[in-house]
């Protein structure tokens, strides 16, 4: 017997809830079994031990179904809710995953974005939870409103109440990522490398105020790097180890690379800084691709000269394409991670370009920026939970541990 699926035929929306506990869906669909109804839809959502599962059956000629789900909720100490009504609802022709990072997550900013949604004329259709620590970071499925439309609608008020929110388009491009470049100064690591120069140098003053100039895009960077590097002349080339020993890394940098190591991604780096620091920073870390200046040294001292012609914002673009290229990789699968204005054409160039604490120039020309002192929130923009990090940190015989949440008024 043949039985009718067709978005017009009558269903039956069942819904239970109550304390979960292993073995609940296997004995429910038992009491399905041998009743002629076909299953067209499941979602179940566990909370703090507790469960919601709704399913949609093809609604059969008789009342047995309705009794069997009554006994079977019963039994089980389950509330059902039975609902008629006809077919299956049809996948919405768009769809859009917003990804909110917030440390706190508070409760005026999940009112806001679901307003927002709601003037968009979307629908939220899922939420799921993908970190608690150090920061909160909800996924949300979103159907029937375009995601540019629903990323102005979202964006333009986010910063304002402390949250970050990343609207991207569902389907295959959001999981197609193979590539990932990152910009190195305050971005993979901490401050700045020829500020750190500079202080040796005791020149730290002027070099601070051109770098802020430059990031701030209000003159040229090829300019303000030579600029810059002049005013290191003369340092001896022995200062160069003991920088590289200084440098500390983002918050989370070792997580990022090393989960999308793990997906099979290639991943690099473009430094407007110097290839004698960031070298060995892209050896730490495995890296697949590396771009940087280089400083020149003349009798084991800095000439205050570069070396080659200047990666400035145009290069950093033209390298992740670079790239792109050796691995056969779209620029669509590309993601970059950049916090200055040298920084905007890669961002620009990217399928996905993200501005991680960044200027508010780029922040603006982002699809979406990441103002947590964490980098591995990045991985959250993906749909990847913290859970799945640390379990696969686990397995590979590593510990993640839970840094400190310190709460409002603690």
């Amino acid at each position: 017997m043949v039985f009718s699926s067709s978005p017009q035929a009558p269903t039956l929306l069942v819904t239970f809830t109550g304390r979960d506990r292993p073995g609940l869906t296997a004995k429910i669909f038992a009491a399905l079994t041998g009743h002629p109804v076909h299953v067209l839809d499941i979602e179940q959502v566990t909370a703090r031990g507790k469960l919601v599962l709704a399913l949609v059956i093809t609604q059969p000629p008789d009342a047995h179904v309705r009794a069997a789900l009554e006994e079977v909720a019963a039994a089980l100490d389950l509330d059902a809710e039975v609902s008629a009504g006809r077919g299956d609802a049809a996948e919405p022709s768009q769809r859009a995953h917003v990804t909110v990072l917030g440390s706190p997550l508070r409760p005026d900013a999940i009112e806001m974005l679901s307003s927002r949604i709601a003037h968009a004329g979307a629908n939220i259709d899922r939420i799921m939870r993908l970190a608690s620590y150090p920061i909160t970071s909800i996924e949300l499925e979103v159907s029937g409103a375009d995601p540019e439309r629903l990323k102005a609608e979202l964006t333009a008020e986010a910063l304002s109440i402390g949250v970050d929110v990343a609207v991207q388009p569902s389907g295959l491009i959001r999981r197609s990522k193979r590539l990932v470049v990152m910009d190195v100064d305050s971005t993979l690591v901490q401050g700045e490398v020829v500020e750190m120069l500079a202080v040796r140098a005791g020149v730290l003053e002027q070099v601070a105020k051109v770098t802020d100039a430059a990031m701030r895009g209000e003159i040229d960077f090829a300019e303000s790097l030579r600029a810059r590097v002049r005013l290191l002349a003369g340092l001896p080339e022995s200062v160069l180890p003991e920088v590289r020993d200084e440098v500390r890394l983002t918050p989370g940098a070792r997580t990022l690379v090393r989960t999308l190591k793990r997906l099979g991604y290639r991943c690099g780096i473009v430094s407007g800084g110097f290839s004698q620091i960031t070298d060995a920073l892209a050896a730490d870390l495995g890296l697949d691709f590396a771009a940087a200046n280089t400083l020149e040294v003349v009798d084991g001292r800095l000439t205050g000269e570069l070396v080659g012609p200047i990666l400035d914002r145009a290069g950093k673009a033209a390298a992740l394409r670079r790239f792109a290229e050796a691995e056969n990789i779209p620029l669509t699968q590309t993601i970059a991670i950049g916090d200055g204005a040298n920084d905007l054409d890669m961002i620009a160039a990217a399928g996905l370009g993200v501005a991680f604490n960044a200027k508010p120039v780029v922040q603006d020309a982002a699809d979406t920026a990441v103002n947590v002192p964490y980098l591995d929130a990045v991985l959250y923009l993906l749909g990847i939970s913290r859970s799945d990090v640390e379990a696969a940190d686990a397995a590979d015989g590593l510990t993640t541990p839970a840094p400190p949440v310190t709460l409002p008024g603690s």
